[in-house]
């Protein structure tokens, strides 16, 4: 099998396809290996064709990657091990980096379309390493000395227009998401733990910076927030069934586009266990509200050879 794996460059700076790969739980451990190493190189893999995968099938092939979380920290009602990305209770339409509410941000997730709308329905990554690396000396010098609070409520404990055009499922579903609240401080720059690079840690989750208030906070984030998402830092995939994307949710944001109106939309995920960051000077996240062990074990992964 890892003679036939082949892995096809998209952009400069992030994304690339891999063709000649059957995706599951019978994945051999160099050919698990390849798929891992081209994670972290590409920040976001695609595979096209994996019409026989399910549910067992997608959970078993995440476990040669990885260990699997349970589904959400805090959404528990809709399944323990795969997340359903149902367009009826969400979109995830605003950049994030999944669940840096808490403390051991996740390696990875696996996401399997299931039902597509016609139209629509896109999903773009962009690379915080990427963004990183592009900073002036100025800007990257404050960054390096960032730390920013990160809380599940963010925008959803806003109430505007828009939260009263609400469907039920919606307001239920978002009543769920901040259930259980978490605070987490983590560093702005963080050390990439297999990678050794620097990498930026923000999205919507981030409620301010240490040390700054709320005005304050609100510029400093805009400021380097557009940096992540400079088109040249993106890549955009138009889903198709059988598409399986895979993304280092260390070292990438991510945004579903809500262009596909009321159209239905299905795909499935599953995440896989990471570390709790550390900052440039080697001092890790600190949990400030909100216990996590029961959402994801902490998994050190052992840093590439240099």
């Amino acid at each position: 099998m890892l003679a036939a794996v082949q892995v096809i460059k998209l952009g400069a700076h992030i994304g690339a396809r891999i063709d000649g790969v059957r995706l599951g739980p019978d994945v051999d451990p160099a050919t698990a290996g390849k798929i891992n190493a081209a994670l972290l190189e590409h920040k976001v893999i695609f595979f096209s064709g994996q019409h026989h995968l399910d549910e067992e099938g997608q959970l078993g092939f995440a476990r040669t990657l990885g260990v699997p979380t349970t589904a959400h920290p805090t959404v528990t009602s809709r399944g323990t091990r795969l997340l359903p990305i149902d367009s009826r209770y969400d979109k995830a339409n605003s950049w994030h980096t999944d669940v840096t509410f808490v403390d051991r941000i996740p390696k990875a997730s696996i996401l399997r379309a299931v039902t597509l709308p016609a139209y629509g329905g896109t999903t773009t990554w962009a690379s915080t390493e990427a963004a990183y690396q592009q900073l002036p000396a100025p800007l990257r010098a404050l960054a390096d000395n960032l730390w920013a609070l990160h809380t599940n409520q963010y925008d959803y404990a806003a109430q505007t227009a828009a939260d009263l055009e609400l469907t039920a499922e919606q307001r239920q579903y978002r009543q769920e998401f901040v259930s259980d609240y978490y605070e987490t401080e983590h560093p702005v720059v963080r050390v990439h733990p297999e990678t050794g690079r620097r990498v930026l840690l923000l999205g919507h989750f981030v409620k301010r910076f240490i040390g700054f208030g709320s005005a304050e906070s609100a510029t400093i984030f805009n400021v380097l927030q557009a940096r992540i998402t400079r088109l040249e830092n993106t890549i955009r995939w138009n889903w198709e069934p059988g598409d399986v994307a895979i993304w280092d949710n260390r070292a990438t944001q991510h945004y579903a586009v809500a262009d596909y109106d009321d159209q239905y939309r299905y795909l499935s995920r599953v995440t896989l266990a990471g570390d709790i960051p550390v900052d440039i000077h080697g001092t890790p996240s600190r949990a400030v509200v909100g216990d996590a062990s029961q959402y994801s074990e902490v998994v050190a992964p052992v840093p590439l050879a240099s």
